[in-house]
């Protein structure tokens, strides 16, 4: 098959070599891509938002399966117009990835369905917001309703932080349309971990879930980033909670999103906060993680375009899933200035070299320049290595990020160390 990838980032770049290695598969595609899907691939310089020509262009290189990596060109409906032109995608309708669209209709579910959450209450009057922030007091979390490239929910410890955030986002519109509504809600506390299931809009099949790093400094320091780093699988999430997430949470959500008429086929993403009364749902994202995806893919064993295929056909109740026993850390190298203001077009050195099977290098924000790979965004890399054991894959990457460098690069240097911190007890 001729398969097409939507998206330029680290995750498309680890979707492409998952489906590199799929005797279904000879020819990969992937708009707009990167320096390094480059490499793997035949790019195009589309925009992801321009779906009419995305149609066209897989109608032209005769693609027979197109897989959607970001969330924007899914909440615009890429998914409806793909299929109305009777091409084959991967992801949900337009109606279903409402579920990361707005968190105030994902709030709605949680609330019919009886799914784990926060408690919290939703304004479109900045008046009657700073009134319920008033009365609450503590710690809230304030968060624009729509998409906000990762950066709509705001952590705040003081009702003085929540009143500013209430007013950045209804008032001053820092987040433009994604914030005309606002949801406010209790601060969960504990670790957060993620889980992706891959659902047929009816049955489920899981990816090993992860931990994400979000914050850009080590001891989860500094404002909120992309995601700095991921590794899976989570040993926080033990069979007990995994199964309590499945039934209580994966499930459904799933069974709520058919009985709303908005059947939900395609990557189903819960960012869980696992407090002290079990799993919450802090958000639902409508498609892999990035950059958990760069940990979790690696692991998976089966063939990932079958699975999918069997996602969008409705028979995943048929296939027989495995991922594997191993670890998988990925560790983002970025540019200095991130997640504010940082500079572009540093060569990036240390490519070239050999850093063996069980090791990856995912590129994000490179472009080419003449012979030279070089910066192009706030994450520029995503370098994972996979072993038997946690310990020893984060001992592997770390050696493969310290071979890799560009003026100003920046890594964190504690990825998955809340792992072995809960492994040792």
């Amino acid at each position: 098959m001729n398969v097409l990838i939507v998206g330029s980032g680290g995750r498309e770049h680890a979707l492409v070599k998952m489906l590199k290695k799929s005797e279904h598969v000879s020819k990969i595609f992937c708009v707009p891509g990167n320096a390094g899907i480059a490499q793997d691939a035949v790019c195009e310089s589309i925009s992801v938002e321009n779906i009419r020509e995305l149609i066209a262009f897989a109608r032209k290189n005769k693609i027979d399966f197109t897989v959607v990596g970001p969330e924007i060109p899914l909440v615009m409906g890429i998914v409806d117009e793909f299929e109305t032109n009777g091409m084959p995608i991967f992801g949900p309708g337009q109606q279903a990835a409402e579920l990361e669209g707005s968190k105030a209709f994902a709030k709605h579910i949680m609330r019919e369905y009886d799914i784990p959450t926060a408690d919290f209450q939703v304004f479109t009057d900045y008046e009657k917001a700073r009134r319920f922030v008033y009365s609450q007091g503590g710690p809230l979390v304030v968060k624009a309703d729509g998409l906000a490239a990762g950066k709509g929910a705001l952590v705040c410890d003081t009702t003085d932080q929540a009143l500013e955030a209430v007013k950045m986002i209804l008032r001053d519109a820092v987040f433009g349309q994604a914030g005309r509504k606002v949801l406010i809600e209790e601060k969960l506390e504990g670790q957060e971990v993620s889980m992706l299931g891959i659902s047929d809009g009816e049955n489920l099949i899981y990816l090993s879930p992860s931990q994400d790093h979000k914050r850009v400094f080590d001891k989860d320091r500094g404002p909120n980033t992309g995601g700095m780093g991921a590794y899976a699988p989570a040993p926080q999430l033990d069979e007990e909670l995994m199964d309590e997430v499945r039934y209580s949470i994966m499930e459904r959500t799933i069974k709520g999103m058919a009985l709303e008429g908005r059947p939900f086929k395609g990557v189903l993403y819960a960012g869980l906060m696992l407090t002290s009364s079990g799993p919450k749902v802090l958000e639902y994202n409508c498609r892999f993680g990035d950059p958990e995806s760069q940990a979790v893919l690696p692991l998976v064993e089966s063939d990932l375009i079958e699975v999918m295929m069997a996602a969008r056909d409705g028979q995943l109740d048929e296939y027989e899933f495995k991922n594997s026993a191993k670890s998988a850390v990925c560790i983002v190298i970025a540019s200095g200035g991130y997640p504010g203001e940082y500079e572009k077009g540093k060569p990036i050195l240390g490519l070239n070299q050999t850093f063996g099977n069980d090791v990856m290098v995912f590129h994000a924000g490179t472009q080419k320049q003449g012979n030279e790979i070089v910066t192009a965004g706030g994450r520029v890399l995503g370098v994972t290595a996979v072993a038997d054991e946690l310990k020893q894959a984060i001992n592997r990457v770390y050696e493969a990020v310290g071979k890799i460098t560009f003026d100003g690069a920046y890594y964190r240097k504690d990825i998955a160390a809340k792992a072995l911190k809960f492994l040792n007890g």
